[in-house]
């Protein structure tokens, strides 16, 4: 399948390198009919697509990455794109084989495997594999939105000066970002700097933020925690007197109950720090529905939850819900 119907070709073959010099909204005929799979990997193409493009996202909010499974709907939207985002570095673990299939015939663009090798973390299972959850760190993040540019430049050159513009608009905001979340996670006394999450997805975080992590599952949600975990992670919270913990949009928050009911047993209260969002993003139209309004809320809630200090509305005062 071609990356542009026909009809497409033919525009940008007639307006030639002037198409550059359109506005957005006269290339809304022409424009990109992608799919991405994650939100996080959608919103970046959006950022970066802007007018030129219309992404259609597989994944919405509250939904696993790593135990999702195509749909038939997912099937034939992908065979109909003009090209395919999807993170990779097997974030997507029943998705893969399907997407080595399709790239056979579509322009497949696995994002995040941008990410330099030397930046990446091991996998805790997977001997070959590397923990997926690169989205946490901002600054690692960069790297997506910059393979979203040659992506898109790559299907279109004749609008890679608006895409790059585009990338560097973003990027600006996950710098601010990034600086946001150093400035105000420092605030948290040392001795509080323990993140205690529903499953391992916040690796990328505490070594970007000096954070212990740690997760009751592994870093795929198909890991059970068995009873020896819950049981050793219960007596840290209670030698340690750790007093908050995190539930996540997207993973059951029964094994978080588990250790709330144990650190009871002995004598000890933990509470519910709020719902972290990990491997989905917020509802769709809303601040947390975006990588920057996602981060904002994980970063405001650890932040304010674990003793430090933050304002309630985030950086940029856009957030809702945060105690």
């Amino acid at each position: 399948m071609s990356i542009l119907s026909r009809r497409k070709v033919l525009a940008l073959g007639a307006a030639g390198a002037s198409l550059a010099l359109l506005p957005p909204w006269a290339l809304a005929q022409d424009r990109l009919d992608l799919v991405a799979t994650t939100g996080m990997i959608a919103d970046a193409v959006r950022q970066v697509g802007g007018d030129a493009v219309a992404v259609r996202g597989l994944m919405g909010s509250g939904v696993d990455p790593h135990t999702y499974r195509q749909t038939r709907s997912d099937i034939v939207a992908m065979t109909r794109a003009d090209a395919v985002f999807w993170h990779g570095l097997y974030l997507e673990a029943q998705l893969e084989e399907f997407l080595g299939q399709l790239a056979a015939n579509t322009k497949v663009f696995p994002l995040a495997e941008s990410v330099p090798v030397e930046l990446r973390l091991a996998h805790d299972t997977y001997k070959d594999r590397f923990d997926p959850h690169v989205w946490m760190a901002p600054e690692l993040w960069t790297h997506v939105v910059g393979a979203a540019r040659d992506a898109l430049s790559s299907l279109v050159p004749a609008q890679a000066g608006m895409f790059t513009a585009n990338a560097e608009t973003h990027l600006a905001q996950i710098i601010a970002l990034n600086d946001y979340a150093r400035a105000v996670l420092a605030t948290v006394p040392a001795e509080h700097r323990v993140l205690v999450t529903a499953h391992d997805a916040f690796k990328y975080f505490g070594r970007a933020f000096d954070f212990e992590v740690v997760g009751i599952q592994g870093i795929s949600t198909e890991s059970e925690a068995g009873l020896r975990r819950i049981e050793d992670i219960v007596a840290m919270l209670v030698e340690r007197q750790i007093g908050a913990i995190f539930v996540e949009s997207s993973v059951s928050a029964r094994n978080v109950e588990a250790l709330i009911e144990g650190a009871a047993a002995r004598g000890h209260a933990v509470v519910i720090g709020g719902s972290l969002y990990s491997d989905a993003m917020g509802a769709p139209d809303s601040y947390e529905g975006t990588y920057i309004g996602m981060i904002d809320h994980n970063v405001t809630l650890v932040t304010r939850a674990l003793s430090g200090q933050a304002p309630q509305t985030g950086l940029n005062g856009k957030l809702s819900g945060v105690a």
